[in-house]
């Protein structure tokens, strides 16, 4: 079998124009549709029959997508090669009554999405996007793509322990940001939102939006080596499963033992628990039509279930030059180091022995170097898709990332050259 295509440093370039076009996770699975478009997928609607045609296809819910291609010569028992991701990143969001204000400053009413660190929203220009839900049950993506909003900081001045002993920020008195000056009227920020999306502000009566910062991911250091920018977690594996899947869908259909899958869902930050989560039943259920669109059984559906890896890709940490002792002491993730494996006996990650051959097998296969990540023994353990993909399918699942440094910060920092490193091993996984 000839290997998937490379990537190199242009993905990363490449990785920057997606982030900016992603500040919700609405735009950006419409953002990953509109590529997977142009390496031939087709987009199928949950309400209507499937057939057993070949080729790419996706289903879009919200903001999460799966998708997937289906080779010729598939039999109904074929296994699946899943790459997963999530779309959603730690924020501000919008509520659902937003206008406020006091002392003639204009607000905007927000709730603290996931483990955002707040303090990284201070004092920057944020801009607003979203979806507009309609009166026809239609919905409006809209981005407000320049400086609009900004939560400001407490001057020193009146804060003079602020750097001795820590800035305290309350979630509901310091977050609210700022958009204006004079009275507050109801419906102001919804009527702007409309109007800027092209459509009528009586036709609105629902809306997801949520502010992001409008700085421009960029390259930073001596050598351009490192990469700073917005909603890396975890929009870069989001991007690097995009590219993988389009990758291998441009492969011969007889180069490809497994059916590539990606999986990219919502609401991972706070317990994947949805709809478009990897809680509820997106993925199954299009696994399992896909098995009996190909007019396979229950049967079917258990052996391709039963030979079905996922890579379930998230950022993680990379060690810290300020706080090396928050780190294992012996598992020391460098940027640039290529990607890591996440494991954790007490399953907060699904990585077990097996798992890592299938990774270390992959990454030895595209000639991608590969570290380990294990957290310090006195220190809380994060945890992803992985072991709610692994329980809830009975699929096996290897959790796998990107190292950085200042995860859940409104602006993270990975390694230049990871990004594309992570995306040829994922391709040669789903290649298989």
């Amino acid at each position: 079998m000839s290997s998937p295509l490379r990537f190199d440093r242009g993905h990363t370039d490449d990785l920057m124009a997606f982030l900016m076009a992603g500040p919700t996770p609405y735009h950006a699975v419409a953002t990953a549709a509109a590529r997977l478009e142009k390496a031939g997928f087709r987009q199928v609607e949950e309400t209507a029959a499937w057939d057993a045609t070949t080729g790419g296809k996706y289903v879009l819910r919200g903001g999460a997508i799966v998708a997937w291609y289906v080779p010729e010569g598939a039999e109904a028992h074929t296994p699946f090669r899943i790459a997963g991701a999530h779309t959603d990143s730690p924020n501000l969001r919008v509520k659902p009554q937003p206008d406020t204000g006091s002392h003639g400053w204009r607000q905007v009413a927000v709730e603290i999405y996931g483990g955002t660190l707040l303090n990284t929203w201070l004092d920057r220009d944020l801009g607003l996007a979203g979806r507009l839900s309609l009166r026809d049950g239609t919905h409006r993506l809209v981005n407000i793509d320049r400086p609009l909003l900004r939560v400001p900081q407490l001057a020193v001045h009146l804060d003079r322990s602020a750097n001795t002993d820590g800035l305290k920020l309350d979630r509901q008195k310091h977050m609210q940001p700022i958009w204006g000056l004079g009275d507050v009227h109801e419906g102001d920020l919804i009527r702007f939102v409309a109007e800027e999306a092209g459509v009528d502000p009586a036709d609105v009566t629902g809306w997801d939006l949520m502010p992001h910062a409008v700085e421009p991911p960029a390259y930073l250091g001596r050598d351009h080596e490192l990469l700073a920018g917005p909603r890396m977690d975890n929009l870069l594996s989001v991007h690097a499963a995009t590219a993988a899947l389009a990758a291998v869908a441009g492969l011969p259909d007889d180069e490809i033992p497994y059916i590539p899958v990606l999986a990219a869902f919502d609401h991972e930050e706070n317990g994947s628990q949805s709809d478009t989560g990897a809680d509820g039943p997106l993925l199954g259920g299009v696994l399992e039509r896909s098995v009996f669109a190909r007019g396979g059984s229950y049967e079917d559906r258990a052996r391709a279930f039963a030979g079905t890896v996922c890579l379930s890709s998230d950022t993680g940490h990379a060690i810290h030059p300020n706080y090396g002792e928050r780190h294992d002491p012996t598992h020391h993730p460098v940027v640039n180091g290529g990607p890591i494996l996440k494991v954790n006996v007490n399953m907060r990650y699904a990585t077990d022995g097996s798992g890592r051959a299938v990774f270390a097998a992959a990454c030895e296969k595209a000639g991608v170097p590969w570290q380990t990540f294990v957290s310090n023994n006195s220190m809380p353990c994060g945890t992803t898709i992985g072991p709610i993909t692994a329980a809830r399918h009975g699929i096996q699942t290897v959790d796998i990332g990107v190292a950085i440094l200042s995860m859940h910060s409104a602006r993270e920092l990975c390694g230049a050259d990871d990004p594309h490193l992570l995306a040829g091993a994922l391709a040669t996984f789903l290649a298989g």
